[in-house]
């Protein structure tokens, strides 16, 4: 579980300085910590990864808090921390991707009644997802997973809605091309 971490300054002052000077940032991690680490983990493909990134964010986050206007629109500002520092560690290393061993929570598949075929579709799915290049994976992930239009996830990225509309064409192409999903649809 991904808590944000009091610094060495704060606990040689004292417990009574180890409380965050915001409630309401503690208030909002955890109501929305499970959303933004389901996100963070799309984004990695590792539990440990993700973890580390959603903290990494939500420290940037509470570093902002009082400059941060509109309350409301805190998951969009967090998500775009979240990629925005996981972009800057794709670019600092280019270590291949692996497959993760645990998938976050997957929607039911409609059509599907047998639970094993449900499950071994999202196994499937994901493991596909996860050859996707980095930049195609967010973009799927931000579209059908996060639920946002071309022009948010266009705007999370920082790039055009045409650039969005054709990365997210040739990784569905990808997806519908994989022999693992062939196998699992048959």
């Amino acid at each position: 579980m991904t808590t944000l971490v009091c610094t060495s300054a704060s606990k040689a002052a004292g417990p009574a300085a180890q409380t965050l000077p915001y409630p309401s940032f503690s208030s909002y991690v955890k109501a929305r910590q499970p959303v933004l680490l389901r996100t963070a983990r799309s984004l990695t493909g590792n539990p440990s990864d993700a973890e580390d990134l959603l903290q990494t964010a939500l420290a940037k986050t509470y570093v902002a808090w009082e400059r941060i206007e509109d309350h409301r629109a805190l998951d969009g500002y967090v998500r775009r921390a979240l990629l925005n520092t996981r972009t800057s560690q794709w670019r600092k290393r280019k270590v291949d991707e692996f497959a993760c061993d645990e998938l976050p929570e997957p929607d039911p598949v409609a059509g599907v009644d047998d639970p094993a075929e449900q499950q071994a579709l999202r196994d499937a799915m994901w493991r596909a997802i996860m050859r996707l290049p980095a930049r195609q994976r967010a973009m799927v992930v931000l579209r059908y997973y996060e639920d946002l239009s071309e022009v948010q996830t266009a705007e999370v990225l920082g790039v055009s809605v045409g650039t969005v509309k054709s990365a997210v064409s040739r990784a569905l192409g990808k997806l519908r091309e994989d022999a693992d999903l062939g196998l699992v649809r048959q």
